[in-house]
């Protein structure tokens, strides 16, 4: 029987590396790699690029949930843990390189309680960022929920279009610009 011990993300990817199960496979910008409606009991560890999950509402209109940088995992939570069909589409907004692999892989077998802890903790960071990034939607101004993201994702504003990341904010590209200008003018001396 393989022990696995994680401490962290990084370790984490080593451990899926010596897998054998684990698929790590490319892909290209604007790729998706999940479907709402499909089941998929997957989870995507980003190796490079940029991952997000994002719903279409029955207008048409796209709503991010999350954005996924390297050393994050991604995937369905209900379609993983009740077998069902997932509402989230995934897909690319960079060349990415991924891991791929399905929970089992990591048994309650193959940890002591200390290292089911550490990736528990690990994975509850990450929904905690959800969580969070949930409860500002419903109540917190645009100029907060701006903020957070830039704590969150500092690597991204770069990196992803600005339409993107109104949409991550619920609010339009238009107010995003309107609000950038806002902060630029508060930081001036």
């Amino acid at each position: 029987m393989q022990i696995y011990y994680i401490y962290s993300m990084e370790n984490l990817a080593s451990i899926l590396e010596n897998n054998p199960s684990v698929k790590t496979k490319s892909y290209r910008k604007g790729e998706i790699i999940q479907h709402s409606g499909e089941l998929n009991a997957h989870r995507y560890y980003v190796k490079k690029g940029i991952l997000r999950s994002y719903i279409i509402d029955s207008k048409g209109k796209e709503h991010i949930f999350s954005f996924a940088p390297e050393g994050w995992i991604v995937g369905d939570i209900e379609s993983l843990e009740y077998d069902q069909p997932g509402q989230l589409f995934i897909d690319c907004l960079e060349d990415s390189e991924v891991m791929i692999f399905d929970q089992d892989i990591f048994t309650i077998a193959s940890f002591s309680n200390q290292e089911i802890t550490e990736y528990t903790h690990l994975l509850y960071r990450r929904m905690g960022i959800l969580q969070r990034r949930v409860l500002m939607l419903m109540s917190a101004p645009a100029i907060d929920r701006y903020q957070y993201f830039l704590k969150t994702y500092p690597e991204l504003p770069n990196r992803i279009p600005q339409r993107m990341i109104a949409a991550f904010l619920g609010i339009t590209p238009q107010a995003l610009s309107t609000l950038r200008s806002k902060m630029t003018f508060l930081e001036e001396p």
